[in-house]
């Protein structure tokens, strides 16, 4: 008899092995992110839950900051609603890089203290739209 559940059957074992290998090399990125890597943390607030943006800042006091400046090899952009993280994207920081240069619509604004940084403001729904993810597929 043929075990079911949490163990794979006998006819589905060939691609539980294949899912196996894929997801424990993933889980290995994922480690190497906090050990062996630069990261960048940011943090939004409530804003981004009415707006639907994230801000990625570029510019501060007339001078590369933020994604623009960054050596991190991660960026990591947690979604806060007061002290709770909702949630965190987290990007090669190459790619988020290439999605802001290849974005057809993308609006910048003034924001921080004495608004003198530069932000882009990114639609949550188009940076995960099937046109960007195609074109990341596709190399840029």
């Amino acid at each position: 008899m043929e075990m079911t559940g949490l163990q794979p059957t006998k006819a589905n074992r060939k691609k539980f092995d294949i899912d196996l290998a894929y997801g424990k090399v993933r889980e290995q990125e994922v480690a190497d992110m906090l050990q062996d890597k630069k990261i960048e943390v940011k943090s939004e607030r409530g804003v981004w839950y009415n707006s639907g943006n994230i801000a990625i800042e570029y510019e501060s006091y007339g001078k590369p900051s933020g994604i623009a400046a960054t050596e991190s090899d991660y960026w990591f952009h947690n979604l806060c609603l007061g002290d709770t993280t909702f949630a965190t994207l987290v990007f090669k920081t190459e790619v988020l890089k290439s999605i802001i240069d290849q974005l057809d619509n993308i609006r910048s604004v003034n924001g921080g203290d004495g608004y003198k940084s530069k932000m882009y403001l990114l639609n949550l729904e188009k940076l995960f739209s099937t046109d960007v993810i195609k074109a990341l597929k596709n190399g840029f």
